[in-house]
């Protein structure tokens, strides 16, 4: 970055290649899930999330912190997901007004099958192009960044 806060064209070339690094690995991973699973990327997104937890079950708002999403995209999602049988809707014990979002047993096959394909995507696509210390430092520069946008958000 220069003195006066622009970037420069250098930095800007980064930047563009970054976005469309990704925009690109995130393009073939949704076409490659969507194939071998036939979930789509927002599906596997609510499905890992609640297969990662011990209840197997998550509040709405704790999905929306989770995925990043707001209020309304999870609900219809959910709603989206839940009338193909993969999760369901539970009222909260605790608290009359709450629900919780369950996974299913056939939304747990679902995500079970997808998370080899993805697997294997993500071997293909990401990793197998690169070496163990390239992956450390992505992983470092990761979560710099995220470091720098968590203090923005707050």
């Amino acid at each position: 970055m220069t003195d006066s806060g622009l970037v420069t064209p250098d930095e800007w070339e980064t930047w563009r290649s970054f976005r469309q690094m990704r925009r690109d690995l995130d393009r073939v991973l949704e076409r490659e899930l969507q194939a071998s699973s036939e979930i789509s990327n927002a599906d596997f997104g609510i499905l890992i999330s609640l297969f990662g937890t011990p209840s197997r079950q998550l509040r709405p708002s704790e999905l929306c912190d989770i995925l990043g999403w707001e209020k309304s995209r999870v609900s219809h999602q959910v709603s989206r997901m839940q009338t193909r049988g993969l999760i369901e809707r539970r009222e909260c014990d605790t608290d009359a007004r709450g629900t919780w979002v369950a996974i299913t047993p056939a939304g747990s096959r679902a995500v079970l099958g997808a998370m080899r394909g993805h697997s294997a995507s993500l071997r293909r696509h990401f990793f197998d192009a690169l070496t163990a210390e390239e992956a450390a430092v992505i992983t470092r520069l990761a979560e710099r960044v995220r470091e720098t946008t968590k203090e923005a958000a707050e």
